[in-house]
């Protein structure tokens, strides 16, 4: 099916909301008090990240690429797949589609919000946070994790990320880097899954909320680019 510029930037907006809806939801509903998944766990949360992929991509998929990252979108330009006129168009759908979606859990989650009085719970709702901190080594981690990501769904596809796909084995892909490589930066993998939703942090009015920790926020953004970048080179590498 041939799409326009406007539908895949449209396809690639809803994409990441749904993915953001779904994802910082079930960090929600683990995070903050009196839900009835209150403290569920690790396990829960890399499970429903990985849902929330899958299920972002069979929502979208058959009207963009589903790519639903910049870091992908670089990475897929990098290795050939789409030309580099689309990186900027499809991030800034996506930056967009992530801070829409994490609208939507604040207000799904409006009196449990207000429940909770942890500043560092509810900015976990929104945006990724190392255990330990240490730029390089935060630095790192993102970077491997992406690169994880981007030479896998090229790999598994050869460069066709919906169609030769079924977007299931995309999100066991990302509960596998969540469960193996997301404890120590929270995995955010994606620019947009974590720009978007500080920036909602930052200026909704959520109740008991502290600061947006921006000093911080560089890492979930360059780590995945570079990785994404890296993990193209890569594929392109063992392909030649």
């Amino acid at each position: 099916m041939e799409t326009t510029l406007f539908q895949q930037l449209l396809g690639e907006y809803f994409g990441t909301m749904i993915l953001i809806l779904l994802g910082d939801g079930v960090v929600a509903a683990n995070v903050l008090k009196k839900t009835k998944s209150y403290d569920s766990g690790w396990i829960m949360i890399g499970i429903g990240w990985g849902l929330a992929v899958a299920m972002a991509v069979y929502a979208v998929g058959w009207l963009s690429p589903a790519h639903i990252n910049p870091a992908v979108t670089l990475g897929m330009a990098v290795a050939g797949e789409i030309g580099w006129e689309m990186v900027i168009p499809y991030t800034i759908a996506q930056v967009a589609g992530g801070f829409t979606g994490a609208v939507l859990v604040w207000l799904h989650y409006i009196p449990h919000f207000r429940a909770t009085d942890d500043q560092e719970a509810i900015l976990a709702v929104f945006s990724t946070g190392p255990a330990i901190k240490g730029s390089k080594w935060n630095l790192l981690s993102e970077t491997i994790a992406t690169i994880v990501l981007v030479f896998g769904l090229l790999a598994f596809t050869q460069g066709d990320f919906t169609d030769g796909l079924n977007p299931l084995i995309v999100g066991l892909l990302i509960v596998a880097i969540g469960f193996s490589l997301g404890g120590t930066t929270g995995y955010a993998i994606n620019p947009a899954r974590d720009l978007g939703p500080r920036i909602a942090h930052q200026i909704l009015p959520i109740a008991n909320k502290g600061g947006s920790d921006w000093e911080y926020s560089w890492i979930p953004i360059v780590g995945p680019f570079i990785g994404g970048a890296v993990g193209a080179l890569i594929f392109l590498a063992m392909t030649v």
